[in-house]
């Protein structure tokens, strides 16, 4: 089940790219982006880390934090992070609970035929842990661009 806005925001707590946990309500009083990718070092989730990174001012100034969440484990997450010089949390999620809380597990269609796997999803949780926006199974590339506009955010 894909949660909507004005739905709580399950609260969590994964490691980071270094090992670190990173709580969800640690962020209570500020607006956060967290955004699901399948795989941390592929095409599209370099296109889509490297948007987030590149709108990270914009996206900071008007008051957003970013989280990026993947099943990868926190020493690719770290590989990926200073490879492409991502300035945000990279979080780790192998088991995808915190993926399926979110409704970002499921099925989906690869090259014809159905799998099981992550939707590529993003979902805003406003300062009292709500869920502003829920943007679920979306294409990588264009999708940074489509939410600063959802959010009222200028490039």
């Amino acid at each position: 089940m894909t949660l909507q806005p004005g739905d709580t925001a399950p609260d969590f707590t994964l490691p980071d790219q270094d090992g670190s946990p990173v709580a969800l309500h640690d962020f209570r009083g500020q607006n956060v982006i967290v955004y699901f990718y399948p795989a941390a070092m592929t095409p599209g989730c370099t296109t889509q880390a490297c948007d987030f990174r590149d709108s990270l001012g914009s996206l900071t100034a008007a008051g957003y934090v970013v989280l990026g969440v993947s099943r990868d484990a926190p020493e690719k997450l770290r590989a990926f992070r200073e490879r492409d010089g991502l300035a945000f949390p990279l979080l780790s999620d192998p088991d995808h609970a915190v993926h399926e809380a979110y409704g970002a597990w499921g099925e989906k269609q690869n090259y014809g035929k159905t799998i099981t796997g992550v939707l590529r999803s993003t979902f805003v949780v406003d300062p009292d842990g709500r869920i502003a926006q829920a943007l679920v199974n979306v294409k990588a590339t264009g999708h940074v661009a489509r939410l600063r506009r959802l959010l009222g955010i200028p490039g």
